[in-house]
């Protein structure tokens, strides 16, 4: 269902998804995310539905350089543009004594010789400022945390590196809030932003996500990525977050259906000996069979549009 334009009789107003200056919503131009890889617009084919993957967090270098190639090859099989993703610091596990990396020189070593070895972009998150630079000697995308994505110093710290910006929506946004998210980041100078939906807090330790956010981000002129796994996380309630894997392909299909600009999830070729968000990551196989899905949804619904 549409996020309705104007209320019917006896409804309460809900936000307008159209830009106040104009009254008419925004187009979503292509934003170039790394070399030669956009998301949104009228780009050809697969060429504007980037697919982001790699494992949640730095365990290893076995783990980096093996996941990268895995990424990569799955992306040629599909003929997909693909950024590879893995955090170099995890600081907002549930628990303090959680695993969190390698530390950070490490980690971004890691990253970097992932990103020579395979030649893909390479995306990685920032907590703090003064991370942004030495993140962006290594990285292609930085990435706001949902739990963060409203530190205006964070998000224009980002932005400020010209690396393009990818801010998770929080579990607490509405969605037309976003827009002020992303021109905090417009505002210091960098138009390569997106914006990445992971879900909405609903009650205690769970998570739904609400279709209409994509068209009312896009309305706003903002691409925007389907997070497919962090969408199934089942936060707290214990020293890790849960998760229900199984309900990775139901909602990913929905996302496209609903017109997400790309796609991103977390594999790991052990996801139940992962070392963070082990209930869902998914493997490889899986990840392969589900993006392949994917794109045959994709290609019929634009057949049919």
């Amino acid at each position: 269902m549409p996020w309705p334009e104007s209320p019917e009789d006896g409804e309460a107003a809900g936000p307008d998804l159209r830009r106040a200056e104009d009254g008419v919503p925004r187009r979503v131009q292509p934003v170039e995310i790394a070399p030669g890889i956009f998301l949104g617009g009228d780009v050809p084919e697969n060429g504007a539905f980037p697919l982001i993957a790699g494992p949640c967090v730095v365990e290893s270098e076995d783990l980096i350089l093996g996941m990268a190639d895995t990424v990569a090859s799955i992306a040629e099989a599909l003929a997909l543009p693909a950024i590879f993703k893995s955090s170099f610091d995890k600081a907002n596990r549930s628990a303090g004594k959680s695993f969190r990396g390698p530390g950070m020189d490490e980690a971004l070593r890691l990253l970097g010789e992932a990103r020579r070895m395979t030649g893909l972009p390479v995306l990685t998150d920032v907590h703090e400022t003064w991370q942004c630079e030495k993140a962006a000697e290594h990285c292609d995308v930085l990435q706001i945390p949902a739990f963060l994505c409203r530190q205006t110093d964070l998000i224009q710290a980002a932005a400020r590196t010209g690396r393009a910006v990818n801010i998770k929506k929080g579990q607490f946004m509405a969605p037309d809030d976003m827009l002020k998210s992303v021109d905090k980041a417009r505002a210091a100078g960098n138009d390569k932003v997106f914006v990445t939906e992971r879900g909405y807090s609903f009650g205690y330790h769970n998570l739904v996500v609400d279709m209409r956010a994509f068209a009312i981000m896009q309305g706003e002129g903002i691409p925007v990525i389907f997070d497919v796994t962090h969408s199934l996380q089942l936060p707290g309630g214990g020293e890790v977050t849960g998760g229900a894997r199984r309900f990775a392909e139901p909602l990913a299909k929905a996302a496209i259906a609903a017109g997400a600009n790309g796609v991103f999830l977390e594999i790991h070729p052990d996801p139940e000996h992962a070392m963070s968000d082990a209930t869902t990551q998914l493997p490889p196989d899986r990840a392969h069979q589900l993006l392949a899905s994917l794109l045959r949804l994709r290609r019929a619904l634009r057949e049919s549009a």
